[in-house]
């Protein structure tokens, strides 16, 4: 038996976020920020510690700086519940990355100081640690700038070992939308953008035509659709489940915290309708607390929260 259900390879750092803010944000004035709060951030660590809380067994691997913020963000993934042997921190001018995130009624600001999150290569990764599981995920492609040339390669050599992979995009800070994502595409079995996040990758402004194109692509894909719920697309077989109703206070984080969801039940072999409900649930109660990874500290409410809606 493999030691780990799922591996990872990506960023960890923390999220600062601000609230209560003014609409408007002019410069050169002190505004005032209502509430704060300092989390776990980074899709790959949110991902990460909520795959960890669902009952996975997740390793990590990442490269952090050899500074507080660096060491706040580590003892956080590691009470979680997840393996951190593979970390690396690396003392140096590169910090570990941070992210503030502006929040505010209708929309937010997000501001990532990317740090050592850049230096990460295929030269700190352990290739034997990462097979020793069944599936492998990977998040923000776009900020893996020191690994992305070099994702092909490491997922050929996963796939190899008879792993399978999960992708998630997330954003690309330069809009660009390209860095051979195509290329690597054709070794991953879960897709997982959203709905946003799917038209900008297809080049087009209708999300069906954006599903059609992704699903050549990939074996399944996964489309999140925020307060509607979220659709898996198998070749011509369509799957939709309605987006769990929760008491809504943070966004931050529902995205990743989907894919912990849906991939908690996928490594168990479930049938879609049940990785997208756990999908769904997942992300929903995420938003239950501030930040990606507060509310699945607390293991009682969760269970609490599961048998409620009958999970």
């Amino acid at each position: 038996m493999p030691r780990f259900d799922v591996t990872l390879a990506g960023e960890l750092n923390l999220d600062l976020i601000l609230y209560g803010l003014p609409a408007e944000l002019p410069a050169e004035r002190e505004l005032l920020a209502q509430r704060m709060m300092l989390t776990l951030g980074s899709s790959a660590a949110i991902v990460a510690h909520n795959l960890a809380a669902l009952g996975c067994r997740v390793g990590f691997i990442s490269r952090i700086g050899d500074d507080p913020l660096g060491s706040i963000a580590l003892e956080r993934l590691a009470a979680g519940g997840v393996d951190i042997e593979k970390v690396r921190r690396v003392a140096g001018e590169t910090k570990t990355g941070l992210t503030v995130i502006l929040q505010r009624e209708l929309e937010r600001n997000i501001l990532t100081y990317p740090g050592t999150i850049f230096d990460l290569t295929i030269s700190d990764l352990d290739l034997e640690y990462l097979t020793d599981a069944g599936h492998f995920h990977l998040s923000s492609f776009y900020l893996q700038r020191g690994l992305r040339p070099h994702v092909g390669e490491l997922f050929r050599t996963l796939k190899a070992e008879g792993l399978t992979i999960s992708l998630d995009t997330n954003d690309d800070p330069d809009g660009l939308w390209q860095g051979g994502l195509m290329d690597v595409l054709r070794y991953v079995d879960v897709f997982l953008p959203n709905a946003r996040e799917a038209c900008l990758i297809a080049g087009c402004d209708d999300l069906e035509k954006a599903i059609a194109r992704l699903a050549e692509c990939v074996p399944l894909l996964v489309v999140k659709l925020g307060k509607e719920g979220a659709l898996a697309q198998r070749r011509d077989e369509r799957f939709r489940s309605p987006a769990t109703p929760v008491d809504f206070i943070d966004p931050v984080g529902a995205g990743d915290s989907f894919d912990a969801g849906f991939l908690s039940q996928y490594v168990r072999g479930a049938d879609l309708s049940q990785c997208l409900a756990w999908g769904n649930l997942a992300g929903a109660y995420s938003t239950t607390m501030a930040g990606g990874t507060e509310a699945f500290r607390d293991p009682k409410r969760l269970q609490e929260f599961r048998k409620e809606r009958g999970l």
